[in-house]
């Protein structure tokens, strides 16, 4: 039992240390960011576990294209409603981080405008899932579509926020938050804690959502 949950052990390990040093644990203040600073074990962790989700997620779907295989569209399908659902945390905490630094909650910022909608974009895959009755022709539609909504995150969340003005770092006329923001203990806590904790969060809730669809898949044809 040990032996097959130890990642899921992990996890939890990674998130409670994540939330006592995120919480209680010393940052740098600097100016503007003092400490909202913390927020980048939550906001910036859940982008990553965001950007993943949604690369296994159109993996899962070419496999699906290649192979025909259901069990790859019901992977693919999972991850990216978890990828959503990472995706909409990182929005909100976004928001927050964003009433503390630039004052309101959404200015319309070419980051947090390209950010709402990349996750328009996959919502539209769900509605498209939904909107087909046949599921040989839903999952292909779905597949293909989710190969274009995962190509769209790069000019609407990482290409265009970066080629105007911007209150986001990165953008143009705002430097990306620089290393000597974060000391030795925060990189320390961000990459060996929040980013995998988050990331098998997710994988936890996917590899949940997965086994249940199969397990109601099956529930279905024995009736």
């Amino acid at each position: 039992m040990l032996r097959k949950n130890w990642w899921k052990i992990l996890s939890s390990i990674f998130l409670i240390y994540t939330f006592t040093a995120g919480f209680l644990g010393s940052v740098p203040i600097k100016p503007i960011l003092n400490e909202t600073i913390r927020n980048l074990y939550f906001h910036v962790a859940m982008w990553f576990g965001m950007m993943i989700f949604f690369m296994v997620s159109v993996v899962y779907s070419i496999k699906y294209l290649r192979h025909n295989k259901p069990s790859a569209d019901i992977y693919a399908m999972e991850y990216a409603r978890t990828g959503i659902v990472f995706g909409l945390l990182g929005l909100i905490t976004g928001s927050v981080w964003a009433k503390y630094t630039w004052g309101d909650f959404w200015s319309n910022d070419p980051k947090q405008l390209g950010a709402a909608i990349a996750l328009l974009i996959y919502l539209a895959y769900f509605v498209l899932r939904n909107s087909l009755t046949d599921m040989d022709k839903s999952a292909r539609i779905s597949a293909v579509y989710n190969v274009f909504a995962f190509a769209m995150l790069f000019p609407t969340i990482w290409i265009i926020p970066r080629l105007v003005e911007s209150l986001h770092p990165g953008g143009m006329g705002n430097p990306a938050l620089d290393t000597k923001d974060i000391d030795s203990r925060m990189r320390l806590i961000f990459w060996f804690g929040a980013i995998p904790g988050w990331t098998l969060l997710g994988v936890w809730i996917s590899s949940l959502r997965i086994r249940l669809h199969i397990y109601s898949l099956n529930q279905e044809h024995h009736v």
